[in-house]
């Protein structure tokens, strides 16, 4: 049996862009959002310093933060690797390629246009043509075992490589659920903090909880912004995976279906 050649992608993204991001985080909240130039002299942030009012959303901020960076590299990544998935060219015509070279009997061709065009769908597709020419060869097994055959081929090459599309998809859907919450928290700590202030002064001052307020929601504004990038990548990937999917169910079931009317 034909095993198509898988390749392996690393667990760099799981693996180190948690921490790091982490790490970069918490540096930018301490010496870029908490710069001594962000404030004005009694410690408030200055009119219209977006990165002083960020600060004062507290320690929740590099949290949010490094969800907001993790989102941003697995989106890089996984673009990467799902574009490197449709190969050199264009899928479409590729797979139009293929159609075209079974009706005219001409698997040599088929193969040869998969490896030009690489990528994880030629990968596929390669392994069912040398499997079809296997078959061809084949004098002890009946057309519909060699059928079955081509088919599982497909199936099997297929199971190898989408591991490695879907791969970090589900950090993305873990941050989409997660950083909306986190957020909040934040928030509601933030609130906490600006009640037990004012009820400490005693006398109700309405600027200062209204700055209490700003600060705290900032966490919330950060959080619902990164859930949101999160949701919108996580479903363009599936999307753009699914695609690749029916692309290698359909050229799929054109190799079994030519070698069926082939071979009656």
């Amino acid at each position: 049996m034909s095993k198509v050649h898988v390749k392996k992608s690393t667990n760099w993204v799981s693996i180190l862009t948690i921490p790091l991001a982490f790490i970069v985080s918490v540096l930018l909240y301490l010496f870029v959002f908490g710069d001594p130039g962000n404030f004005n002299a009694d410690g408030s942030p200055k009119a219209g310093n977006y990165f002083a009012l960020i600060y004062k959303g507290g320690f929740v901020v590099p949290v949010l933060l490094t969800c907001f960076l993790t989102v941003f590299t697995v989106v890089i990544e996984r673009l990467f690797t799902v574009y490197s998935a449709k190969g050199k060219g264009s899928m479409e015509i590729f797979l139009q390629k293929i159609k075209t070279n079974l009706s005219n009997g001409n698997v040599t061709q088929a193969m040869a246009d998969c490896d030009k065009q690489k990528g994880s769908v030629a990968n596929v597709v390669k392994s069912g043509l040398v499997k079809y020419s296997e078959m061809e060869r084949d004098t002890t097994l009946e057309k519909e075992q060699k059928v079955l055959a081509i088919q599982k081929e497909m199936e099997e090459a297929t199971s190898l490589e989408l591991p490695m599309l879907e791969k970090n998809l589900s950090i993305l859907a873990t941050i989409a659920s997660i950083a909306t919450l986190i957020g909040l928290f934040g928030t509601v700590l933030g609130m906490i903090r600006a009640f037990d202030a004012l009820a400490t002064a005693g006398t109700p001052d309405p600027a200062a909880l209204s700055s209490g307020i700003s600060e705290a929601l900032i966490n919330t504004a950060i959080g619902i912004g990164t859930s949101a990038l999160a949701i919108i990548f996580y479903n363009v990937f599936t999307g753009m995976i699914d695609k690749l999917t029916y692309g290698i169910d359909e050229i799929g079931f054109s190799i079994s279906q030519t070698f069926a009317s082939k071979n009656k």
